[in-house]
């Protein structure tokens, strides 16, 4: 077997990730795939370059030092793609490559920018991973990244990055079957939801370190379901398991979403870009900014508690 680039790719990933799973989500693989490739490179090297522990994956000295002579060829492989298109872009016309991690406000953002740029190409990455898109964007994949960090859980931002803040605390709302006992008030107390499963997708960066810090505080310490959110809505719908969710969250008719009292779960919402953007990146936080407050006012829930806490919100636009 000799080596390609996408080996080397895929060592970088689980390098900077820490784990085969968020590796493989970073990569658009499946886990056992990126498992296989991993040991046939081992296999082909003669040696380990990870020791698998419980908590991850951790280089080891030899895979330091692969490492060290793999990104250098993974960076500029990267670079030489990002400048070749964005040279092909500069011939056919403006673009503009958009990452995102789940948000409401997206399609109305990306409406906003085709009526405000018409002729533009714009484009859509989206990733549950606010790291990995930073990545790409530091690497010239990507223009503009909107990315949320859990709060007490700062995101590792790549050098030579420029931030606009958009929301500095959205609060994190509770979702649970619409029959639950707790679904009655319109507010919800962490405590009340202690003899549930709670779910949480450990692949988003913080996002378990920021619920378990939670729910430490409340003094409860309930089962924990480590699954993705798609798979949560029909386990929450049934009663399986409550999740927090994004404040924005349309209703359902099998699902009621609530407020957790004195707001113990929050985000920043940010928008970062390279320095070199100019009007795009204008063009691109203030459709943003104004999407995602159309998205909040639309929400009942969220509407009332932005009222209650005089959000900014109300008096943008």
């Amino acid at each position: 077997m000799e080596l390609e680039v996408r080996h080397l790719r895929a060592l970088c990933a689980i390098a900077d990730t820490g784990s085969l799973h968020k590796a493989a989500r970073a990569l658009g693989m499946s886990q056992p795939s990126l498992t296989t490739q991993l040991r046939r490179i081992e296999n082909a090297l003669g040696a380990e370059l990870f020791t698998r522990e419980r908590t991850g994956c951790r280089p080891t000295p030899l895979g330091r030092d692969v490492l060290s002579r793999a990104r250098p060829l993974v960076a500029q492989l990267a670079l030489l793609v990002s400048e070749t298109r964005a040279a092909a872009a500069r011939a056919d016309g403006a673009r503009l490559r958009i990452g995102s991690t789940a948000s409401r406000a997206l399609a109305g953002w990306l409406r906003r920018l085709r009526q405000r740029l018409p002729g533009t190409d714009i484009t859509l990455h989206m990733d549950v991973s606010a790291g990995a898109l930073l990545r790409a964007l530091a690497a010239g994949q990507l223009d503009v990244a909107f990315v949320h960090e859990v709060e007490g859980c700062p995101l590792r931002v790549p050098d030579g990055l420029e931030r606009r803040v958009l929301v500095d605390r959205e609060p994190q709302f509770i979702s649970m079957a619409r029959d639950h006992p707790a679904a009655a008030a319109p507010v919800v107390d962490v405590a009340d939801l202690a003899e549930d499963r709670w779910m949480v997708d450990p692949t988003v960066d913080g996002e378990w370190d920021g619920l378990r810090r939670v729910l430490g505080a409340a003094g409860i310490d309930p089962p924990v379901l480590h699954a993705d959110y798609h798979t949560a809505a029909s386990l929450i719908a049934v009663g399986e398991a409550v999740a927090p969710c994004q404040p924005t969250s349309g209703p359902r008719d099998d699902m009621a979403i609530r407020p957790l009292r004195d707001d113990p779960l929050a985000v920043r919402l940010l928008l970062y870009h390279r320095p070199d953007g100019g009007p795009l990146h204008e063009a691109a936080y203030a459709e943003l900014a104004a999407a995602y407050r159309e998205a909040a006012l639309r929400t009942t829930a969220y509407r009332h508690w932005l009222l209650r806490h005089d959000s900014p919100l109300l008096r943008a636009g």
